[in-house]
């Protein structure tokens, strides 16, 4: 070897090591300014961006558990609904915001893992521009209709359904809930034929419902358990593998006749991609010692829910492959939105 080929390679070597303890220093730098911002963190309000609008099962689950966590921090959490497009909107404005852990997410089916497949201009991919924090809880839907509705059972509701395609209409919390994808799936499963209305929440939709402008919603436990214990609307079937235990003599959708049907909804916590993990971990401190409260865990049980507190790796996990199935659901659906 030449005395300067030697003294070249010499060079990029010394250069390549430099690089690489150039390296170490900036992540042991990063990881240790993460760890500080953490114990400080949070020393100012945060915000809860909810992608519907106020009075849905959403908007209930995400005001319940932020007062909870709001104690726990020592800060307020501020909810903030916007259920523009889908909930896409809140979705883009919680992607583009700093990772701080400052603006958190309420994350579930729609805006996470069904929109991707259903609206065309899409703005973020949901699973690559969010860390998740925990899954909260998971609940089931119900079958309801206005309590002056002469659809008694859900026998007579598929009845009805079968003698009148096209007829019924339905409200939902938007395009690509919960509420419509669960409906989508029972039309697959049970050969209904509805006419859907979106619109920005389970509240507005349920408002409609009991007014008699529709007829029927799929909807998440959370937003209608009040409803039904007033009387105002009828839960004629849930739809989970199993009964509701709030509802003992509310029949599943499968056992009314929908073989094989079963979904339900699901709640968490995201932050932008990028927030140091240390205040990840602190955010899901806070969350799981929150929904293992005894008021909060009251409130689940009085909705069908319980409590969960997820890793964000099972969370990341369970949204991938909710994400694969919703994608085959809105396929066979032939759905597709601007």
């Amino acid at each position: 070897m030449s005395r300067r080929t030697f003294m070249g390679a010499g060079a990029s070597l010394f250069a390549g090591a430099s690089l690489l303890a150039g390296a170490s220093l900036f992540a042991g730098a990063s990881l240790f300014a993460g760890a500080a911002l953490a114990q400080d963190f949070p020393n100012r309000p945060l915000k809860l961006l909810v992608p519907y609008a106020a009075g849905g099962g959403t908007d209930a689950i995400a005001r319940l558990v932020a007062q909870a966590v709001s104690e726990r921090l020592g800060q307020t959490m501020v909810v903030e609904n916007n259920g523009t497009a889908g909930g896409n909107i809140a979705t883009q404005l919680a992607a583009s915001a700093a990772p701080d852990g400052y603006t958190v997410l309420m994350a579930n089916q729609g805006p996470m893992v069904v929109n991707p497949h259903l609206f065309k201009n899409m703005k973020v991919d949901p699973l690559a521009a969010f860390d998740p924090v925990t899954l909260i809880t998971s609940a089931p839907l119900a079958l309801v209709v206005p309590a002056k509705s002469a659809k008694k059972t859900a026998a007579d509701f598929f009845a009805y359904a079968k003698q009148n395609p096209g007829k019924l209409s339905y409200g939902s919390a938007g395009n690509g809930s919960a509420s419509h994808l669960a409906t989508v799936l029972l039309a697959q499963v049970s050969g209904l034929q509805a006419v859907h209305v979106p619109y920005r929440g389970a509240g507005p939709a349920l408002n409609d419902l009991v007014s008699g402008q529709t007829d029927f919603m799929v909807t998440t436990m959370p937003s209608v358990a009040g409803l039904i214990e007033s009387g105002v609307v009828r839960a004629l079937a849930v739809t989970t593998p199993a009964r509701a235990p709030t509802l003992p003599n509310v029949p599943t959708l499968d056992e009314a006749g929908a073989k094989g049907y079963a979904t339900g909804a699901w709640y968490g916590f995201v932050v932008p991609k990028g927030t140091p993990a240390p205040i990840v971990a602190r955010l899901r401190a806070a969350t799981i010692e929150a929904i293992n409260s005894d008021l909060v865990r009251t409130r689940f049980a009085n909705e069908g829910a319980v409590p969960i507190g997820s890793t964000p790796e099972d969370f990341r996990a369970m949204m991938q492959a909710e994400s694969l199935r919703w994608a085959d659901v809105v396929k066979a659906a032939n759905i597709s939105l601007n």
